[in-house]
């Protein structure tokens, strides 16, 4: 329901700025809420007043909710008029965005599993671990604005440029260098912050404003199950071969970025 509601009022600025500017205000509450918990544990008001602490912020989130529904009962009065002419089924190249995006999900490590790897390698105590997903979500935070302001010029050859460049971050992250790792996350938050904006902006170009809340939860879905399925099995790769891991988070990657190539070829031969 957030996305399309995003996906309606995104129009005032441009659904990939839109977008963006949501996950980087979402990456900095991201930071912001352990921070506060930080300094009021560090003050000596234990995990109670922490928790009290975050229920500000909520509060404040759900009025502003509140106030937007009451200002604007009907988002889709964003949108002067339907973009496609009929709202029945969702069209065919949801289903190959969807596909795509699928094997991007499918090749996209998670962090915890990069985290175990530089434990492993670096066998101290870990503490330069945090500041490395640190970078990632800052890097995360401004792909997602850059990554948006360039959807609503180029379209979806940002998303294109986004996923080729992020795909390379597993032999990186994984080479056991620490100048190749710092430059694998700071890869791995690119492909993050693109996935968390545009990648779902593109979504609500594709179909009728009237599918659009199916729509989303669908792309969600596959996209969730297919980074878990993912996941799993870059766990299992990485008892066997790191090699194959990598292998697999680049191929299943470089596949995403293939069917997005042809996505893009033949809307513009389309246009053309």
């Amino acid at each position: 329901p957030r996305d399309v509601l995003l996906s309606h009022a995104a129009l005032q600025v441009g659904r990939g700025l839109g977008f963006g500017l949501h996950e980087t205000l979402d990456q900095i509450g991201a930071v912001g809420g352990p921070l506060l918990v930080a300094a009021v544990l560090k003050v000596g008001y234990g995990f109670r007043g922490g928790f009290l602490a975050l229920g500000i912020p909520a509060a404040i989130g759900l009025g502003v909710l509140g106030l937007a529904q009451w200002l604007y009962p009907s988002p889709r009065d964003f949108e002067p008029e339907p973009e496609m002419t009929s709202a029945k089924g969702l069209p065919r190249v949801f289903w190959l965005y969807l596909l795509a995006a699928a094997c991007v999900a499918m090749g996209f490590a998670d962090f915890p599993l990069i985290a175990f790897h530089l434990q492993r390698q670096s066998g101290s105590d870990g503490a330069g671990i945090p500041l490395l997903y640190a970078l990632a979500m800052g890097v995360d935070a401004l792909a997602a604005l850059g990554c948006g302001w360039l959807f609503d010029r180029v379209g979806l050859w940002s998303l294109l440029g986004a996923v080729a460049v992020s795909a390379g971050f597993a032999p990186l992250a994984f080479s056991g260098t620490y100048a190749l790792t710092v430059l694998g996350m700071v890869l791995w938050g690119i492909g993050l912050g693109a996935q968390e904006s545009i990648m779902k902006a593109a979504v609500a170009g594709m179909v009728a404003p009237e599918t659009r809340g199916f729509a989303f939860g669908l792309f969600t879905s596959v996209y969730g199950l297919a980074w878990f399925v993912g996941s799993a099995l870059m766990g299992v790769l990485y008892d066997f071969s790191l090699t194959g891991l990598v292998l697999f988070s680049v191929v299943t990657q470089g596949l995403g970025a293939a069917i997005l190539l042809a996505l893009v070829s033949r809307r513009q031969a389309e246009v053309g």
